[in-house]
Parts: structure tokens; sequence; C-alpha cells
């Protein structure tokens, strides 16, 4: 009789173990920052990180589950267990880290201006200036740059992209702190209201991981196996050459750095 219960024990812990390895990662991202987080036009996930979360999925042999959730919330989400992993652009900080673990970096950025025409501001170090007005987005590495090296300026904070880009067009804000593909990208579709400033004025350039809670070390040498692997087999030129063509060739005549 014990053996009987002995060996029905083992079966449920093994059925236990596949459905645990089985279980669905689930991906915490902003699906609103074309061409890396997006929805196509029935509304599901696409871009550079979700085609990215899929082939992490393929290499660790689990289901993709993408939550799509306001950039604020990530880390939030992810210290909570409504997510496993962060995989929305996200740029390593000392100050995230002391929240979440960050894999090795797999693309990098810096931070760049989308300035209003009716704006005096020529250069970067112009915004630390009383009366000046700089729209951020809520939570990104633009906000935390705006506070530290602008104190002067008045900080307008929102939740969208979309919406500081406006406040710069209407002439509400000076200039809009962010990367330089989508200072590039709304540029050229406000050309008449704004104009870009790609002087970097950060020290560093800025690293992206993917996030995963504290104490899950095992998880993070797996992100960071499939960072290499996926690096070392073309797969981040095959993103490149699907989503960034036109991009990369404008980053390249212009001498920008590109993100991969």
């Amino acid at each position: 009789m014990k053996k009987i219960i002995t060996i029905i024990s083992m079966l449920f812990l093994i059925s236990l173990s596949s459905f645990s390895q089985e279980k669905p990662l689930v991906v915490g991202m902003e699906l609103a920052y074309p061409p890396f987080e997006m929805t196509d036009a029935k509304g599901n996930p696409t871009g550079i990180s979700v085609d990215m979360a899929k082939a992490l999925g393929e290499y660790l042999g689990r289901d993709i589950v993408i939550e799509n959730m306001g950039y604020g919330g990530l880390i939030p989400a992810l210290k909570t267990k409504k997510v496993d992993i962060i995989l929305s652009s996200m740029t390593i900080t000392d100050q995230r880290k002391k929240s979440i673990n960050f894999s090795d970096p797999y693309a990098k950025s810096y931070l760049t201006l989308l300035v209003s025409k009716r704006s005096p501001v020529k250069r970067p170090s112009d915004l630390n200036t009383r009366g000046v007005n700089i729209a951020v987005k809520k939570g990104t590495t633009g906000h935390v740059v705006a506070t530290k090296l602008f104190p002067k300026a008045n900080i307008m904070v929102f939740e969208k992209e979309s919406v500081c880009v406006l406040e710069v067009t209407q002439g509400k804000a000076d200039a809009f702190i962010y990367d330089p593909l989508t200072v590039f990208k709304n540029w050229k579709k406000n050309p008449n209201t704004t104009r870009p400033i790609f002087d970097q004025f950060q020290k560093d350039v800025e690293y992206w991981g993917v996030g995963y809670r504290h104490g899950e070390d095992a998880l993070g040498r797996e992100i960071n196996g499939f960072i290499k692997e996926f690096k070392e087999s073309g797969g981040f030129d095959k993103l490149a050459e699907k989503y960034l063509t036109e991009q990369k060739k404008t980053f390249d005549e212009k001498g920008l750095p590109f993100f991969f």
C-alpha cells in the first residue's frame, strides 16, 4: 500500500513539474512604441519586442502571453507577479535595479529632443531656463533626466507619447525628451511645427534589458543565453531589416548610433 501511495505521489509531482514547465511566460509591455511594441490593424501585438518575445518563448519551450499595460505599471506588475518578465524597450538604470533585475543589454539608445518651431531653444542646455516647458512621458528615462538636468524648467508629465508630441506641435511645450527614432518619426510627421535636436546631452548611452524579478536568477541566465544566441545567429539583424530598414539608413547617413 505504501509503495502504491509513493508511486502515486511521484506521478503527481512529475505531473506538477510538467505543468510548471509548460506554463506560459507572461510578458509585460506597453504596445504604444512602434515599431518595437505596437498592434496591427486587427489589434494583435506586433513589432520588434513581440517577435523577440516569441523567439524567447521558443528558446525556453514555453508559450508566450503578451500583457499590454501602461509603461509606469510594468515594474509594479512584475513585482506583484502579474507578469513574469518585462520586454518593453526598458532602459537599465541603477534606480530600477533596486526593484528588479535586468538581463544583459540587447539594444542601446540615447535621448534627443523634439522641439517646437515656436521655441527659442537651440541646444539642450537651453532647456534649463525658467519659463521653458518640457514634455516627458511618465516613468521614462526622459522624465528622470529632465528632472535631474533641467531643474529650472517646468516639467510637464504625461501618460502617453502622443500627448507629449501634441504639446510640442501646438507650442504648449518647448521640447519633448525621447529617443532619436521617435523624435525623427514625429518630426517627419510634423515638419511645419517641429524640429529635431539630435545632440547627445547624456554622459552615457542607454542600454535596454529584459526585466525579471529579484531571486529568479535561473530565469535570468536563460534569458541571457537566449540574447547571446539570438545575437550570434543574426536575429537582431533580421528584426532591423524587417522593421527598421528606412530608419537605419537615415541613422547611418546622420551618423547616429543605431539600436542593435
